[in-house]
């Protein structure tokens, strides 16, 4: 067990298997349905009013330093949408899902039409173009079909593999579209994938995927408050002025309201790989479809809450295991986000009963309902901002969930220190299928990297996804403020993403009937909490943090020309870090192997290795992107993962000089945590008079 003497591991095996003991299926589906009973977008009442019930059971379930922080966020909210064909012949868009029998949660007259967070307001009539995925290689082939889209309506699909709908926003904001349509194409979320709910998981033929557009890959959070919480009461800068707020119209569609634009569109016939799944031939458009699109949004600060509880620890109050996951939802949200939380309060309940048994943790445990998370990161970045200064001194770690659960297939995302970390607890925690979570995850990895065409033989070192770009409220804790970051969720058939569909129905029929993987993920959640609060050493690995940088070193020297750039001094610097972290791993293998070490020791070494991954940061961030200040991490205007974010994205500009010195921060940062686990080495060695191969290894007294 990483970072445990024998001992110490002999006792946390009983702690957590009391833990695991405690989540049940029949307590995740009870709490499931109160969080997926109405719609509770940020801001409503409703989800208000959820995070008083999580305060309330955080008090009964016996979790202490229970805490609702207010942050006032700008927001944007839809008074009207309205989207009508005026030629070549009439259409009025729906814009509402349709109601089933089956399941009546679809009848609820708070659902909301369609429309999309942080959409301009305007009245125009244009002609339409489709224009694919609305990434730049598609406008480029539209202007080489002579086609201009200035001043007119730019019809794109969602695509899969996923990309941020902000992307797409902007893209066609400099490409100078007036506005932006978003359809869900049923080759990428509906029946050419399988059947469509309410008969199967997959989006029917009036589902559409609401979402935000706001360029939170330019800083996340309020777009008014860039690197301040909004704290009531804080300075707001003006919209207009924050390059996190877009300029364009924006809507989302379902194929039911997009397929009469579509099949009355002129102009050359789209390539065969912009053909979608419905039974017409796709044009690129031209001036015959014009539509009359309104939009009239809502401008308002308003107030988000975020919900706080600890379990004190004993040993270490003042360090801090994180653990956290958002509340609110678009309409119902039973994947999205209701899975996660259901899975994090019954890992609440058995860390709370067993504290009320005398059983806590040596750290901290800090336990987050974060809110906005759908609209902005609003609440883990102020958050974040807010007690950025705390992190850096007492976070040891932070376990995100989000969707937790929408299918049997466990997936695992972590910073590099921490993969090791998350393969060794899944080896002693069972999966509903019979094997070890391990062996599932292993079957689920190789067929992800399988449909990703990379068809690695899966290993140890590549079963934990380490590239893990955004999407979820841990993009703020890692990226500004250097917190290693933690992801799980079990995922599978999933098409109805940010629509009314996601719901207990779905969750119930096709997600995880039985809340055999809600119960899992309880379990998962609590065990590597437990790990990292109850750790003699903390268990990173930086020998393994150090493989993955040379990893996408590599990657980045065979995807573009690096021959201008002088980084034989960097390889070294990586170098240098995996020998300092593999001796510390074998020191503290050495050291644990004699029994719990002294307690003032294991003080000063964990304290030393926290601080390993804020050294990641760069006061100055990214260049051109100052909010978001990790050398390693970062993500791209698409939420894909981005490693070496400063150095990428200087070669992929061209500026090899600016280049040249992202990579000498690069090393510097390095060379600097290298030093430092020497410098732990040597500590422990000395302080517990290590020997190897009966070989002293401490020559300093």
């Amino acid at each position: 067990m990483l970072g445990f003497s024998p001992a110490s591991a002999a006792k946390q095996a009983g702690i957590e298997a009391r833990f695991k003991a405690i989540p049940t299926p029949a307590e995740a589906q009870r709490q499931h349905r109160i969080f997926t009973a109405e719609p509770h977008l940020a801001g409503s009442e409703r989800n208000n009013e959820l995070a008083r019930y999580i305060a309330r059971e955080w008090k009964k379930q016996g979790l202490e330093d229970i805490v609702i922080r207010r942050y006032d966020v700008y927001s944007s909210d839809p008074k009207e949408t309205l989207l009508e064909m005026v030629a070549p012949t009439p259409y009025r868009a729906g814009l509402r899902e349709a109601a089933y029998d089956q399941d009546p949660d679809t009848k609820n007259p708070d659902i909301s039409t369609a429309w999309i967070g942080m959409s301009t307001s305007g009245d125009i009539t244009a002609p339409v173009i489709y224009a694919n995925s609305g990434n730049p290689a598609d406008f480029a082939l539209l202007r080489k079909n002579g086609i201009d889209v200035k001043g007119k309506i730019v019809l794109v699909r969602y695509s899969n593999p996923y990309s941020y709908r902000g992307f797409k926003a902007l893209t066609a904001e400099k490409e100078g579209a007036a506005a932006i349509l978003i359809y869900s194409d049923p080759a990428e979320d509906g029946y050419a994938k399988g059947k469509v709910f309410p008969d199967g998981p997959w989006g029917p033929e009036t589902h559409f995927q609401r979402g935000a557009i706001e360029y939170d890959f330019q800083q996340a959070g309020d777009p008014t408050t860039p690197g301040w919480p909004s704290l009531p009461g804080a300075r707001h800068i003006p919209a207009a002025a924050s390059s996190a707020v877009p300029k364009i119209m924006a809507l989302p569609l379902s194929w039911h309201d997009a397929k009469p634009l579509l099949e009355n569109m002129d102009g050359p016939v789209a390539p065969k790989e912009w053909q979608g799944a419905l039974p017409i031939t796709y044009h690129l458009g031209g001036d015959r479809v014009r539509v009359h699109l309104k939009i009239q949004m809502q401008e308002s600060l308003k107030a988000n809450y975020v919900v706080e509880a600890s379990i004190r620890g004993t040993e270490h109050p003042d360090e801090w295991v994180l653990v956290g996951n958002h509340r609110d939802a678009w309409v119902f949200g039973a994947a999205d986000p209701g899975s996660g939380t259901a899975a994090m309060m019954e890992m609440t309940r058995g860390l709370g009963k067993l504290a009320r048994q005398g059983i806590r943790p040596k750290r901290n445990i800090r336990i987050l309902s974060w809110d906005g998370e759908e609209t902005s990161f609003a609440g883990s970045a102020e958050w974040t901002e807010q007690f950025a200064h705390e992190l850096g001194q007492k976070a040891v770690a932070y376990l995100n969930v989000d969707i937790g659960v929408s299918g049997p297939d466990f997936q695992g995302n972590s910073v590099g220190s921490l993969a090791p970390l998350l393969v060794d607890a899944s080896k002693s925690l069972p999966d509903p299928s019979g094997k070890s979570l391990y062996e599932a995850w292993q079957t689920a990895r190789a067929k992800d990297l399988k449909s990703r065409k990379e068809n690695d033989t899966v290993t140890d070192f590549n079963l934990v996804e380490t590239r893990i770009g955004s999407g979820s409220d841990y993009a703020a804790l890692l990226d500004h403020a250097g917190v290693p970051v933690l992801d799980v969720s079990f995922t599978g058939p999933y098409g109805v993403y940010h629509s009314a569909y996601d719901n207990y129905f779905w969750m119930n029929h096709f997600g995880d009937p039985g809340y055999r993987y809600h119960t899992v993920m309880a379990q998962v959640l609590g065990v590597l909490a437990l790990r990292l609060s109850n750790a003699d050493f903390l268990p990173f690995d930086f020998g393994s943090y150090a493989a993955h940088i040379r990893q996408y070193l590599n990657t980045l020297s065979k995807d573009s020309d690096l021959s201008k750039l002088e980084l034989d001094s960097l390889r070294v610097a990586i170098d240098e870090f995996e020998r300092g972290g593999k001796d510390l791993n074998e020191s503290v293998q050495t050291a644990l192997a004699s029994g719990p070490p002294d307690p003032l020791l294991s003080d000063q070494i964990n304290r030393g290795m926290m601080g390993i991954e804020r050294h990641w940061l760069n006061p100055e961030g990214i260049p051109g992107r100052p909010w978001y200040k990790h050398i390693l991490y970062a993500c791209r205007q698409t939420y894909a993962h981005l490693e070496l974010p400063g150095l990428t994205e200087t070669v992929e500009r061209g500026d090899m000089v600016a280049a040249q010195r992202q990579a000498r921060i690069l090393e510097a940062a390095l060379r600097h945590n290298a030093q430092l686990l020497h410098q732990l080495n040597r500590d422990l060695a000395c302080t517990a008079g290590l020997t190897r191969q009966g070989v002293a290894l401490c020559t300093e007294h």
